[in-house]
């Protein structure tokens, strides 16, 4: 119970992380996010579905889109976690500055700070900018005071007529309106400023500084929020208010005050993030998808063997493991498999376990094609773990039936070469664990001997029994990269060549898959083993 409640917390934890990164930053509240909230709890309840219920006997046809799904979110997990300090260095180095495009005032957009057409004006007590705002709405200014029907955009301008003044430190009377910052003028015209003060008829803007309104956002330095009066001090008819809405300008030595529409450089990196790690975890799935349901490749590799008799010189041992003929396997996959044994023209095949996933009611009619596998002194069979999960008994007799003989714990001589093999170690919770001391103990020490284990740790216990090689599989190679890291931990060799306690191991990748129907780093192989003197 315990172990369960471990696991399903590891999933929740997965898949919360993945809803944060793939939902909750890229996406900001509303439909979309509630959505792919759903979806996020509905994957998370899929995977003890497919890994209980599945494996079972139940939900079947929930064992590929479950086993697909865990391999993405696996692959997902693994991209995340490898963007994490690339993406807090970029939070840290580029996503703290503006906004990446601004509204210009015209239906369109350019880069953010851009000064064309902007309200950015500089005096009196702060100056503004980053901002845009159409010209019949005014000026936002530090330091101005203007009277007139027309908006004034000033710098250090002043002016005195019925027309609005555009200079720099100049007075002048034009019909268009001026760009400034720090204006002063008296007139007919209204003019919408910061820090304002005016005299006559019409009303004015008066303010230290414009603060963001509406759905912009923008902040101000200054001494209050700008309003509309009249010369008599009451509000103006049919003038705005204030800047509600507008899409105003950001302050210069504020936060960031840009009231455009503009992406915030945040949620553009947080999209950026889930984008590449989708794409990724997708195409990295669809490759071992297509690995892992292909044909299984050769691995040749020459082996010395001291002793061997000059007649075994060259023999040819075809191992093959963790075939894992399953709900999703079908009939093809036992078929591809003996083809390939066939081709290499072995001498012996070894068949180190875990051949199946399910009773011999359910997948014995996939296992035939198993019965038309050739070699020259025969095909020999040891048990593994997941033999003792779906009935190790009744698959041994399938397994002789089809005319390859199980090895339970004993030995056959073949022309001066002994060929041992023992039950699988989980046999032991079964009362049918591994017995080298009957399967090794009483051999004649002067002809060689290979051993056939499932699992590779099993050569710390055939050490003090001299064997001259262990052919074994169980590790799968770790079957989708990085997992072969984690194998490493349980298993002393995890693919290929290597050495437990002095005995010499090969452990082949095996020619299946368990689990999702994928292989990325570690293909599906047949090994030959060629037998050479020493």
């Amino acid at each position: 119970m315990l172990f369960f409640a471990v696991v399903m917390l590891i999933i929740g934890l997965i898949h919360f992380y993945l809803w944060k990164r793939l939902v909750r930053d890229p996406l900001r509240p509303g439909p979309a996010r509630r959505v792919g909230t759903v979806v996020a709890v509905v994957l998370c309840v899929l995977v003890p579905v497919t890994l209980g219920g599945v494996r079972a006997g139940y939900v079947k046809w929930l064992s590929w889109p479950g086993y697909l799904w865990i391999a993405v979110m696996f692959y997902l997990l693994v991209t995340l976690l490898a963007l994490e300090i690339p993406r807090l260095l970029a939070l840290r180095l580029w996503a703290r500055g503006p906004r990446t495009t601004e509204d210009d005032g015209m239906g369109g957009s350019r880069p953010a700070g851009s000064a064309i057409g902007e309200a950015a004006v500089s005096g009196g007590t702060g100056s503004l900018r980053g901002g845009s705002a159409p010209a019949t709405e005014g000026a936002l200014t530090g330091g101005a005071a203007g009277h007139g029907t027309e908006p004034p955009l000033s710098g250090a301008t002043t002016g005195h007529g019925s027309e609005p003044a555009r200079s720099d430190a100049t007075a002048s009377h034009q019909d268009d309106p001026a760009l400034s910052g720090a204006t002063t003028g008296h007139g007919n015209e209204p003019a919408l400023s910061g820090t304002t003060t005016g005299h006559g008829r019409d009303s004015f803007f008066v303010g230290d500084s414009a603060a963001g309104a509406g759905d912009a956002d923008a902040t101000a330095e200054g001494t209050g929020k700008g309003r509309v009066v009249t010369a008599d001090g009451g509000p103006a008819s049919g003038t705005d208010p204030a800047p509600a809405g507008r899409e105003a300008a950001g302050v210069e030595g504020g936060a960031d005050a840009s009231r455009s529409p503009g992406i915030d450089r945040r949620l553009l990196l947080a999209r950026g993030t889930a984008i590449f790690a989708g794409l990724t975890a997708a195409s990295v799935t669809g490759y071992g998808v297509k690995t892992a349901t292909g044909a299984p490749q050769i691995d040749r590799v020459q082996l010395p063997i001291a002793k061997l008799p000059r007649s075994m010189d060259g023999t040819r041992l075809a191992v093959v493991s963790d075939i894992h003929i399953g709900p999703l396997t079908g009939v093809d996959h036992a078929q591809r498999i003996t083809r390939v044994i066939n081709s290499v023209n072995a001498d012996l095949v070894c068949v180190v376990g875990d051949l199946v996933d399910g009773s011999v009611a359910e997948l014995g009619r996939f296992a035939a094609p198993l019965g038309g596998i050739e070699s020259r002194h025969g095909a020999f069979f040891v048990t593994g773990n997941h033999e003792y999960y779906s009935g190790a008994e009744e698959w041994i007799e399938e397994v002789a039936r089809l005319g390859i003989r199980p090895l339970r714990n004993e030995r056959v001589e073949i022309n001066g070469l002994d060929l041992a093999g023992v039950n699988d170690l989980t046999g032991e919770q079964q009362g049918d664990g591994p017995d080298f001391a009957r399967a090794l103990g009483d051999r004649d020490t002067t002809r060689p001997v290979v051993l056939m284990a499932h699992q590779p740790v099993a050569a710390k216990e055939a050490a003090p029994y001299k064997v001259d090689l262990q052919v074994s599989g169980h590790t799968h190679g770790g079957q989708m990269v990085p997992f072969n890291m984690l194998v490493k931990l349980q298993q002393p060799v995890v693919s290929g060549f290597g050495k437990v306690d002095g005995v010499p191991v090969y452990v082949t990748n095996g020619a299946g898959f368990w689990g999702p129907p994928v292989r990325v780093g570690a293909p599906p192989q047949v090994t030959v083993i060629e037998l050479r003197m020493a």
